[in-house]
């Protein structure tokens, strides 16, 4: 099978593996990791699914666990594999190939990346000479269960707004203006208000902390209730853009790296140079508040009408799929050499399942609504990384361990079972503690179990068999169901 095919060895890829998560144990003990993804939404995000936490809600062709890399023991293959050759292979950047290959190639019609991964200290990407690229990293609270280094990888997250936004009223790029464009951004998607450093509203025309006067804004108000006639607006060139709660300006790009552990000199976990995976999205069209929700009761007739029929996912290889609202998904994976290549479009059905219609998501994206707070939250992890980071107010994590009795979807990562839960499944309220001021104790694996993770994942890379999962397993999970019958209970309740 070519890259450029569109046959689908795995016609249900949209449905995670991890949503095969065995949650009643072999004593009749319920766990909830589902929680997580599966939640009531906030509009516009009209895909209320909590419902699916109580149920294994599935077509009749995914009753059957495709992804049947978790059912193979790998212990020969990273046995093989010396810590000293994985390291090299980690430390090794595959990022500058993937550019060079694709722009040199006049028959590529996808995204070509263009990010240099050089920031400066307010975390803006530069080039070689200097010059802004518009991207912009920013640090965030990476979601919780697979998401954590300690089970698999690290990764980074980038954003950029339209030229438009990064411009004054007569077209010139203003760096202070893409400031706060992002900051306005940052309101409207948590929905609340945004610390700035002091800015002169008189320059802009608005009254960015709604106190009636134009005068200097240190913060950014969220107030936006246009039944109830209170607005907000962006600034310079892009003053007329839409804008809603929730949702991201047309033509706003991400850009996020997947990438091997590596490990410092003090043993603290650290991004890796090779990258596992580099995923794009770009906001093509708009879709206002009605029309979110038209397409969100039509997916519910649609399951109810059908439901044991199959989504269709649009796209291609190299032109990324559609998650059918607004975003085009695009990603680059490693080849059995470890170079970045375009993947296939089975590979790319993969992304829309999480990227879709689910509860937990903002405008179908994860990380920008988890962005740490304020000013000082731009930086990439190279620069400053998660250690001594306290838990979020809500402690997430905390409550994380509490309803799934462990630290990943499959309860199969004993390390953080062994440092956080006593032998009765109870939690060590020590343990808690601790982890309030530094959630590094419980998202970084030990340097040992980092390079175990790193050389299973690079067997699944030389297999090239990343449609049939690319969790990083040495054995097989025992918390993963091979079949489950049609509606099948998970024991959690409503």
């Amino acid at each position: 099978m070519t890259l450029q095919s569109k046959a689908l060895s795995n016609e249900a890829a949209y449905i995670p593996p991890q949503c095969y998560t065995k949650t009643i144990d072999s004593q009749s003990r319920v766990y909830n990791p589902c929680f997580t993804c599966h939640q009531d939404s906030i509009a516009p995000n009209y895909n209320n699914d909590a419902d699916l936490q109580q149920s294994y809600a599935f077509p009749e062709y995914a009753l059957t666990n495709h992804w049947t890399n978790l059912f193979k023991d790998r212990s020969q293959e990273v046995a093989a594999i010396s810590d000293a050759d994985i390291l090299a292979y980690i430390r090794t950047d595959n990022y500058k190939l993937l550019i060079d290959k694709l722009s040199n190639n006049a028959q590529w019609d996808g995204f070509v990346p263009d990010c240099y991964f050089n920031f400066d200290a307010e975390g803006f990407d530069r080039d070689t000479v200097g010059n802004y690229t518009g991207w912009r990293v920013f640090a965030y609270y990476p979601f919780p269960g697979t998401f954590w280094p300690a089970n698999g990888s690290t990764d980074d997250v980038l954003i950029r707004l339209s030229p438009e936004f990064q411009q004054n009223d007569s077209g010139e790029f203003n760096l202070q203006i893409y400031k706060l464009n992002l900051a306005i951004v940052e309101a409207l998607i948590k929905r609340q208000d945004v610390a700035i450093f002091p800015v002169d509203e008189r320059q802009y025309g608005v009254d960015l902390d709604k106190n009636g006067l134009v005068a200097t804004a240190n913060k950014i108000v969220y107030d936006w209730a246009p039944l109830q006639k209170r607005y907000m607006s962006y600034v310079g060139k892009a003053k007329q853009k839409k804008l809603a709660a929730g949702l991201f300006p047309l033509a706003t790009e991400f850009l996020h790296s997947v990438r091997y552990i590596d490990i410092d000199k003090q043993n603290n976990i650290k991004m890796a140079a090779r990258m596992k995976e580099l995923r794009y999205a770009r906001k093509a069209s708009w879709r206002n508040y009605g029309q979110l929700e038209d397409f969100a009761l039509d997916e519910i007739k649609e399951a109810d009408d059908f439901p044991d029929r199959l989504d269709q996912v649009i796209g291609d290889m190299e032109h990324g799929v559609s998650n059918k609202h607004g975003w085009i998904l695009q990603g680059f994976i490693e080849n059995a050499e470890g170079d970045l290549r375009p993947q296939t479009y089975e590979e790319h059905v993969f992304c829309v399942g999480c990227h879709s219609t689910i509860g937990a998501t903002t405008d179908g994206m994860f990380a920008y609504a988890r962005k740490l707070p304020g000013e000082t939250a731009w930086y990439h992890w190279n620069q400053k990384g998660l250690k001594n980071l306290p838990e979020p107010v809500n402690n997430e994590y905390s409550l994380y361990l509490e309803k799934n009795g462990a630290g990943d979807e499959f309860r199969a990562n004993n390390e953080i079972i062994e440092a956080f839960f006593n032998q009765d499944g109870s939690l060590k309220q020590d343990m808690l503690n601790k982890l309030h001021n530094d959630i590094s104790l419980l998202l970084w694996p030990s340097p040992a179990r980092a390079l175990q993770l790193n050389k299973a994942y690079r067997v699944i890379v030389q297999e090239q068999s990343f449609k049939q999962g690319r969790d990083a397993t040495i054995i097989p999970p025992e918390n993963v169901h091979r079949k489950v019958e049609e509606d099948q209970t998970t024991g959690i309740g409503g």
